[in-house]
């Protein structure tokens, strides 16, 4: 783990803009020297000082003054925080004078950044500050604090405890060649790798609702051209987001619009028209299509109520949709499962024979007309309540990076368990293990390249 840097850093750490109040953070050694330099009344630990803030004889501001001695404090530093004006040349006036004296402006989040390396958080716990503070919704927000209270952290550390102790078990039995049979077979392995891959598969799906809870789901649309796609988007997002013509192959490109409904983030997707082409940019809009299905969480097929009416076979409606829904999926559609595909068939209200027909089928449809604004409601409440029964089992906030180290580590130990089973040997069986023990402490911080520290923290803000 790299040391913390050892010099004086500060930044503004309120949002930019004009507010009542801005704050400017202090954190390393002499913070206190500098910052009790700027105002006449003395610092006292955990005390604020009203004082106005003044630099060569010149007041700059007015404000408080807290001073929190390290090692308790946030960045496990000495850390001064002067809460004056909201104002930005106020606040760049003061931040310009702390400069001048020694300070040197932070890096983004570099305060986060030396909280965990002097031992304050682990890496799970700093980025849940960032999902704390982006949180879009009361899950969001009720499920970031869980992970910046260290429910996510304890349950990896439960598992690296596990799988530390059964390494060592394994690690015994390649000491004594002629019973490691036997060994392996005393100590329980077989029982315990099974164990841990159940636990680590529950623990993955909880990572993963919880990171579609943090980043909410992406609702790609997709269809072919003219079926209402753009009118669909703009319908839910309230606002023409999506240029709507009569020419198919208007959307050459993904247009994608957050919302946020009944409290849950969604990303909507307008995509390229589904069709054969010879125009060499609409292939490209329409190539960006099908990775767009591949990548999200849930693909509306959206379909029209007036070419459905066209089917020869009026009485297989809904075998007709699912077949033609499918066809223009392609061979994306096996890949998704049954809550990933919703069938929308938009425009009903050029074409209501086909609404009783739908309602008796047990697929997952929406009946919708984007113009009229029927059936949005219903379409929405399908997707939230998916939400919604996801987010029941996310009692935590993750990231893409972990749901992928616990997807490594569950491949990790069914390699040990097959290498086990084939008696392969106990080095191949503690290789996996050592390999998997190694990614868990990736996730937390405990083993951490620099450069995964550097991605993590250079999407903080600068005074986080």
């Amino acid at each position: 783990m790299t040391a913390p840097d050892t010099d004086l850093i500060c930044a503004i750490a309120t949002p930019p803009g004009e507010g009542g109040v801005g704050v400017i953070r202090l954190s390393g050694p002499g913070a206190k020297n500098l910052a009790q330099s700027f105002i006449r009344n003395k610092l006292h630990s955990r005390q604020a000082q009203y004082s106005r803030f003044v630099a060569d004889g010149e007041v700059l501001d007015d404000g408080i003054a807290l001073w929190f001695p390290g090692p308790n404090s946030f960045t496990g530093e000495d850390v001064v925080e002067l809460q004056g004006h909201g104002g930005p040349i106020v606040q760049q006036n003061l931040l310009q004078a702390l400069c001048t004296r020694g300070a040197r402006l932070a890096r983004p989040g570099e305060f986060s950044e030396r909280a965990f390396l002097n031992g304050k958080l682990d890496l799970v716990q700093a980025e849940a500050i960032a999902d704390l503070i982006a949180a879009k919704s009361k899950l969001a927000a009720k499920a970031a604090r869980s992970s910046l209270q260290g429910v996510f952290s304890a349950q990896v550390a439960q598992l690296a405890a596990r799988l530390l102790s059964l390494r060592v078990e394994i690690e015994a039995a390649i000491d004594f060649p002629d019973e490691d049979i036997e060994i392996l077979q005393q100590a329980e392995v077989g029982q315990k790798l099974a164990g841990l891959s159940e636990d680590i598969h529950t623990l993955l799906r909880q990572a993963e609702q919880g990171r579609r809870l943090s980043q909410g789901l992406t609702i790609a649309l997709v269809g072919e051209p003219n079926v209402g796609k753009s009118s669909l988007l703009n319908a839910l997002a309230g606002e023409e987001a999506a240029i709507v013509t009569a020419i198919p192959g208007t959307t050459r490109d993904l247009l994608k619009v957050d919302v946020v409904i009944d409290g849950m983030p969604l990303r909507l997707v307008d995509t390229a028209g589904l069709r054969e082409s010879d125009d060499a940019v609409e292939q490209i809009g329409i190539e960006r299509a099908r990775q767009q299905i591949d990548s999200a969480d849930r693909v509306a097929v959206v379909l029209a109520a007036t070419d459905l009416a066209k089917a020869d076979d009026k009485a297989n409606v809904l075998d007709n949709c699912i077949a033609r829904a499918r066809a223009q999926l392609g061979t994306a559609a096996d890949a998704l499962n049954a809550n990933a595909l919703h069938i929308v068939i938009n425009k009903i209200d050029l074409h209501e024979p086909v609404l009783p027909l739908v309602k008796q089928s047990q697929t997952q449809f929406s009946l919708v007309s984007a113009t009229e604004q029927k059936g949005l409601k219903e379409f929405v409440a399908a997707l939230v309540n998916n939400q919604s029964a996801d987010a029941e089992v996310a009692t935590f906030t993750a990231r893409t990076r972990h749901v992928q180290a616990l997807t490594r580590v569950g491949s990790l130990l069914q390699q040990a368990q097959q290498a086990l089973d084939d008696q392969a040997g106990p080095e191949l069986v503690a290789e996996d293990c050592q390999l998997a023990h190694q990614t868990l402490g990736e996730i937390v911080g405990t083993i951490s390249p620099d450069e995964l520290l550097g991605e993590i923290f250079s999407n903080f803000c600068i005074g986080k």
